[in-house]
């Protein structure tokens, strides 16, 4: 298996995507009502996705022996109407970002997304650090640490427990068949878990169609996770006409009509399908994708995530030293 950087962009769905959410989303919302609050959903979903992006790209480049590298890259998704039917390429996301790999195996990268669907544009930049180690021809394993910085207006009242991600990825490969297993842990002022196993095919032809690589390989993944769920519950006819009469006697006091309940679920996030398609000459690489994913509600979760594909692409340019 060959160690690279080509770290691929965050593909963003629909909030653009919305990042996640993340990309960064709530996936496929109308133009209207994307905001950072979406944006955290999608996070919490499925931005693992992302990181597997990433750690694809790593494993499938060749870069030059005993060398590092230097990525920089430009990437682009279509947002999807709120039908799911229609591509709107009026609507749209970018991701620029640049990559550090050194021939170690440790690696950086930097990335900011923009996107039309929020505000501010430019909603989020993530850090990320990890190393990649390969053990033999068939088994590689990857562990990364990574920060996200929202850029939230100063009346903003969106809650974001989520800012860091810790997780470790094994990558096995036998010829042309791919599995990986992932777990990611989240946490900030809230801790969530991620484990995502995925199947995939890589095929590639060499010297083909004028380009020196092109190499294709769709995959399936499933995305399992922690949520902490809060449910309420509003109490029965009796009980609220005696709270509804004692706050209005007592002005000072607040108490409420329902009662909360908190509870930690786990359960299956999302299923996706990826079928991405690069195209490498000399130090270019031309990426293509198209992705579908079906989120799925933990029990007691309310969410507006929808059922979606999505098409996205990059250019990187790579320098060795």
């Amino acid at each position: 298996m060959k160690k690279a950087l080509t770290i691929s962009v965050f593909i963003l769905t629909a909030c653009f995507s919305s990042t996640q959410a993340q990309r960064a989303d709530s996936l496929f919302l109308k133009t209207d009502s994307a905001t950072l609050e979406s944006l955290t959903e999608y996070f919490t979903h499925e931005d693992s996705l992302a990181i597997f992006d990433l750690i694809d790209s790593l494993l499938k480049a060749e870069p030059e022996k005993d060398k590092s590298q230097m990525a920089v890259r430009i990437g682009y998704n279509s947002n999807i109407v709120a039908d799911n039917s229609t591509f709107n390429i009026s609507q749209f996301g970018l991701a620029p970002g640049i990559s550090y790999y050194h021939k170690s195996g440790a690696y950086a990268d930097f990335t900011t997304y923009w996107s039309k669907e929020y505000q501010p544009n430019f909603y989020l930049n993530i850090a990320s650090a990890g190393y990649l180690h390969t053990f033999n021809k068939w088994y590689s394993i990857l562990g990364e640490y990574s920060h996200y910085f929202y850029n939230q207006p100063n009346d903003s009242t969106v809650y974001i427990p989520y800012k860091n991600n810790i997780g470790i990825t094994n990558y096995f490969e036998f010829k042309s068949i791919v599995f990986r297993l992932d777990y990611y842990l989240y946490f900030g002022d809230k801790t969530a878990h991620r484990i995502m196993p995925s199947l995939g095919v890589n095929l590639t032809r060499r010297k083909w169609l004028g380009f020196d690589r092109i190499s294709f390989y769709p995959n399936l993944n499933v995305l399992y996770g922690t949520e902490e769920i809060t449910e309420q519950e509003v109490y029965p006819l009796l009980k609220l006409l005696l709270i509804r009469a004692y706050n209005q006697n007592h002005p000072d006091a607040k108490l409420k009509y329902y009662s909360e309940t908190t509870h930690t679920a786990f359960g299956v996030m999302n299923y996706s399908l990826s079928a991405p398609i690069s195209f490498t000459k000399k130090d270019w690489t031309f990426l293509l994708s198209y992705n579908y994913n079906i989120p799925k509600s933990l029990q007691g979760e309310d969410t507006s995530l929808q059922n979606g594909g999505y098409v996205s692409f990059s250019i990187t340019r790579y320098f060795a030293f």
